[in-house]
């Protein structure tokens, strides 16, 4: 323990002897040369120098007000049945499946539109069951309607293909 009280008081003492002020000398050589040295030399000035703390005035930080951040638009799209799907079902129920991004939210309504038709009333799903669709080529789209009966937002057409089987036309 005596030795280490010895060593901080001997380092404690080393750092102000080394904090004592220097005295500073310039001169110049044949050439011209300016010369600083910590000794005298003969022909050599003194200077003292003036140690202020290099302090700077606080300045006043303004960052920029946060923008809320603009909401995500709505996409919708058909997820089932895929484009140009050939669907099969001898009783003609199509089951639809849509896809909304971001999040579908509480007060908006899907409408399915079906061969450019509106088809019965906006519900609160993307989901749809269709039933006793004749064979043949078909179109469906999905609208997006806000709580104020605005559209905000519609699927890409996708079509496609029914096929029942019949005993008149079995193919």
């Amino acid at each position: 323990m005596r030795i280490l009280i010895l060593i901080l008081t001997l380092l404690t003492l080393s750092c102000t002897l080394l904090a004592q002020e220097k005295r500073i000398y310039v001169s110049r050589d044949a050439n011209g040369v300016v010369i600083f040295s910590d000794s005298p030399s003969p022909g050599a000035e003194e200077i003292t120098l003036t140690v202020r703390p290099n302090l700077m005035d606080p300045t006043e930080v303004k960052f920029p007000e946060p923008k809320p951040a603009a909401p995500e638009p709505f996409k919708v799209q058909v997820f089932q049945p895929e484009d140009q799907a050939t669907l099969r079902d001898n009783t003609g129920s199509v089951y639809i499946e849509g896809r909304i991004k971001p999040r579908f939210q509480r007060g908006l309504r899907v409408r399915l539109v079906f061969d450019g038709l509106a088809y019965g009333e906006p519900q609160n799903s993307a989901v749809f069951v269709l039933r006793d669709i004749d064979r043949g080529e078909h179109t469906i789209q999905l609208e997006l309607i806000d709580q104020n009966g605005k559209l905000i937002a519609i699927s890409p057409v996708t079509t496609f293909y029914l096929h029942r089987a019949s005993v008149i036309s079995p193919n």
